[in-house]
């Protein structure tokens, strides 16, 4: 009889996902407690499960010469060395909607508090003063300007509209309108929005896409939000551009660096900072175990896989 298929965990998911799949046809290795271990777990591994903590690289790859599978639970792959995986004919799959509820309803959290100067005024009554002057503006009546309209995007825009904004979208993989946002050129919405919101996935083409230049052209007193990826932003830019007081402040849940370093950024106070919790709710995370156990397991029984990223020739 074969051997059943190992599957390694290298980042912590949902508890209840891993019990299903060790009832599936699989031998479960949870190495996420011990991440300098992970690469001698990796010797007969056939799938790979990891979150955005594992970056899998063609480094790590070398030490897993039966790998078949890597299984991100979540959207994002750039955490995954995709030339790597394809090289060695490896499947790439994740669990694109798991979080898309989740992150809408930071980026609109966050929307709320920028424009409505809360979180300013949380800080000083907690520092034991009443300060009752004119906080912010109302969302009503706003641009919302989305860089990269995808899944998130669209359910930030449809969940805004009853609070009577507009939306304006950039995205170059869009050709037409799927609801009632204007698709325009990048330049167009930064020139347009009150709020800049991005959902791009990161590329090396789009790396800094918001530099010194783009911020420039943004609205002055506009707000900059960012779900997406941190290196999507230039910081030093962005710290110039709040400093000067063309923006009207940024709420930011990813950095170029993570954990941050900038405290000079992260010190401003028209800047909201989370530690990348955009996907972190318990729900969240139990649809992201769930979508990518169920992947796993249709492969490790040989059926078609319904989220694959890349699927080289060969792929095991």
């Amino acid at each position: 009889m074969a051997e059943p298929p190992i599957v390694v965990i290298a980042d912590p998911i949902d508890r209840a996902a891993i019990e299903r799949l060790k009832a599936g046809p699989c031998r479960v290795i949870d190495a996420s407690g011990e991440p300098s271990e992970l690469p001698r777990h990796l010797a007969d591994a056939w799938a790979l499960v990891v979150r955005s903590r594992t970056k899998v690289s063609a480094a790590l790859l070398s030490n897993a010469p039966q790998l078949g599978l890597i299984a991100r639970a979540g959207v994002g792959v750039d955490n995954i060395d995709m030339v790597a995986a394809t090289s060695r004919g490896i499947r790439v799959v994740n669990a694109p909607a798991a979080a898309t509820t989740s992150v809408a309803e930071l980026t609109i959290a966050l929307c709320l508090v920028l424009v409505r100067g809360i979180y300013p005024a949380m800080v000083s009554t907690k520092a034991g003063k009443w300060e009752r002057s004119s906080h912010g503006r109302e969302l009503a009546g706003k641009t919302v300007g989305f860089v990269g309209y995808g899944r998130i995007a669209r359910e930030v825009a449809g969940r805004l509209e009853p609070f009577g904004t507009l939306s304006i979208a950039f995205d170059p993989f869009v050709t037409a309108p799927v609801d009632r946002t204007t698709l325009a050129p990048l330049s167009t919405v930064l020139r347009s929005a009150d709020i800049v919101s991005l959902h791009a996935a990161l590329t090396n083409e789009n790396r800094h896409l918001i530099d010194a230049a783009a911020l420039a052209e943004m609205k002055p007193g506009a707000f900059l939000v960012n779900v997406a990826r941190g290196p999507l932003v230039d910081e030093t830019a962005l710290l110039a551009a709040l400093r000067s007081g063309h923006l009207g402040g940024a709420a930011l849940d990813v950095f170029e660096v993570e954990p941050p370093t900038d405290r000079e950024l992260l010190a401003m106070p028209n800047v909201i900072a989370t530690p990348h919790i955009g996907a972190m709710t318990l729900e969240g995370q139990a649809r992201a175990g769930a979508e990518i156990v169920d992947e796993v397991l249709r492969a490790a029984r040989g059926e078609p896989l319904k989220n694959l990223v890349v699927s080289p020739p060969g792929g095991r």
